[in-house]
């Protein structure tokens, strides 16, 4: 089942084209990569997934629930609540609140109760804030963070940064997780550990992935389909092994022999 159609998507600033006419499918469950060499436009592209730009034209559409939402020109909070979430490349975190809150933030895109009902504290209120808690810790469980719930997230270890972000990403309830460079900055041991992660949260949660990463290791082991962009225009699509062995990416963006990654 399709969870994401992307058709001829571009986005210029001025007189630069920073992608053009990009087609991409995802599917129900599937786990899918994004690469390319820093410039390429993959950034760009979550960007405009994600309402942060707006398309110079092309549509996005998006799948839930057997019904289909374009996503072009809504804002971030909209495409959020929709069922799409993402991660960003430098980490985003409410640095100054504690891990707990960081997660419960991001739960209140989809609280019910209203702004009446928490000024008054009234029992429907407490009872969803009690809900979002339990369900936050059980977040917080995946990466192991749950005794740190009362920590900053500022005086969280780097890698701990990186998971926390991917936890709050979780918290919105999404049917579409993007991630942005969840290993940059990782050491092997803590890529390891993220690499059984993402694949868990997928198979727990019946996400869908699209994955932006540079470390070839962990997307050749654990992506089935990945488009390789490169100036902005995908120059190639399909299995990782077919990745691997593609003259075109490999003289524009690897440079050498992929077939040991």
């Amino acid at each position: 089942m399709q969870i994401l159609k992307v058709n001829k998507l571009t986005k210029s600033f001025g007189g630069l084209t920073a992608v053009s006419n990009v087609n991409m499918e995802l599917n129900q469950g599937e786990l899918v990569g994004l690469i390319g060499p820093n410039g390429a436009g993959k950034t760009t592209v979550f960007n405009l997934l994600t309402g942060i730009y707006v398309p110079t034209s092309g549509t996005i559409t998006l799948f839930k629930d057997g019904k289909e939402k374009k996503l072009n020109g809504l804002p971030p909070y909209t495409i959020c609540q929709s069922g799409l979430a993402r991660t960003f490349q430098n980490i985003r975190l409410f640095k100054d609140l504690t891990v707990l809150d960081n997660v419960r933030i991001a739960m209140h895109s989809n609280v019910k109760y209203g702004l009446f009902s928490s000024f008054l504290q009234l029992p429907s209120c407490k009872k969803e804030e009690k809900e979002l808690i339990e369900k936050s810790m059980e977040l917080l469980k995946i990466f192991h963070l749950e005794h740190k719930k009362d920590e900053l997230a500022k005086n969280l270890p780097y890698g701990e940064q990186r998971h926390l972000e991917i936890i709050r990403a979780l918290a919105t309830d999404p049917v579409l997780l993007l991630l942005d460079e969840p290993a940059a900055g990782m050491n092997p041991a803590e890529t390891a550990q993220l690499t059984e992660s993402i694949s868990w949260i997928r198979e727990k949660y019946n996400l869908t992935i699209l994955l932006i990463e540079h470390d070839m290791s962990l997307v050749m082991k654990i992506c089935e389909r990945i488009y390789v962009l490169d100036y902005g225009m995908v120059i190639a699509h399909g299995t990782p092994d077919e990745i691997k062995n593609n003259k075109r990416v490999i003289e524009a963006y690897l440079g050498e022999d992929m077939s040991n990654a």
